[in-house]
């Protein structure tokens, strides 16, 4: 991958922490800082699609909380148990 150069203003105290880390780490003060442009990019992304692209049939409401732990629960024993209960 390539990269380009940029140039910061940087807090003395947040540059002071990323040295510290960096050692501890065994990586380059360079690397973290990456990371951390990663992070905030990912985090101001805009996405041309939704998150969830298939929907859900449903009772056209909000379950309430009672019912969204009875789905779970039943979608749990299922995964527990996919030979459908059969007793021995």
């Amino acid at each position: 991958m390539s990269m380009k150069r940029t140039n910061v203003y940087a807090d003395p105290e947040d540059l002071a922490i990323i040295k510290e880390a960096a050692k501890r780490r065994g990586i380059s003060e360079a690397e973290i800082i990456r990371q951390g442009i990663h992070l905030a990019a990912m985090a101001n992304r805009v996405w041309d699609e939704p998150l969830f692209s298939r929907t859900f049939e449903g009772p056209g409401r909000t379950p309430s909380k009672a019912e969204v732990r009875d789905t779970v629960a039943d979608a749990v024993r299922r995964e527990a148990d996919p030979g459908g209960g059969t007793a021995a």
